[in-house]
């Protein structure tokens, strides 16, 4: 401790009002959109799309566990974490050409647009449902990938309402991104 504090309470309470107001005071700046927006590729291959695809899903699962675990209280539910994200999928689809979209696999449809929509997310909830941990399908010009959200007991109270049983359930997510030319 500096010596300043040590027998000087006021120079303590001077400073942690300091800070304080400090953060009051840069807290309450309004937040300004960055001028530049970084300018990402689309990957050239389908290996570059996977692996970008991975670490996409691997970040919002484990980001929707955290954020379940840390501030979702279901007796209180103003905002419902998974929601809250679809708003991070809009931001990646207007800014990247990325889209993200929940896939229901065996739980309760709570929302309609969580439901499988074309061939590939019908195949993705198959096999998501047999267990493989992901799925994928690629073209020349696009790249989709469809990888399981596994939900625990604690997920079942709110995602199947009336079940037989608290063992675990499989959600999916989809990630679709497009592929560069080649050449490019």
């Amino acid at each position: 401790m500096p010596w300043m504090f040590r027998n000087h309470p006021r120079w303590a309470a001077m400073a942690t009002l300091l800070i304080v107001a400090g953060t009051f005071t840069f807290a309450s700046e309004p937040k300004q959109e960055p001028t530049i927006k970084p300018v990402i590729a689309a990957p050239a291959t389908a290996k570059e799309a996977r692996d970008r695809s991975k670490l996409l899903h691997e970040t919002i699962r484990g980001t929707l566990q955290v954020v379940h675990r840390d501030y979702f209280d279901e007796d209180d539910a103003f905002a419902i974490p998974s929601r809250s994200l679809e708003d991070v999928f809009y931001e990646l689809s207007r800014n990247y050409q990325v889209q993200v979209k929940w896939l229901i696999i065996d739980t309760d449809v709570l929302n309609t647009d969580h439901l499988p929509e074309n061939d590939f997310e019908k195949r993705a909830v198959e096999s998501l449902a047999k267990g493989e941990p992901w799925i994928e399908q690629f073209s020349d010009t696009e790249f989709r990938y469809a990888g399981a959200i596994i939900l625990r007991s604690q997920c079942l109270k709110c995602h199947v309402k009336r079940r037989n049983s608290n063992e675990d359930r499989t959600a999916g997510l989809v990630i679709t991104m497009p592929i560069a030319a080649a050449g490019n």
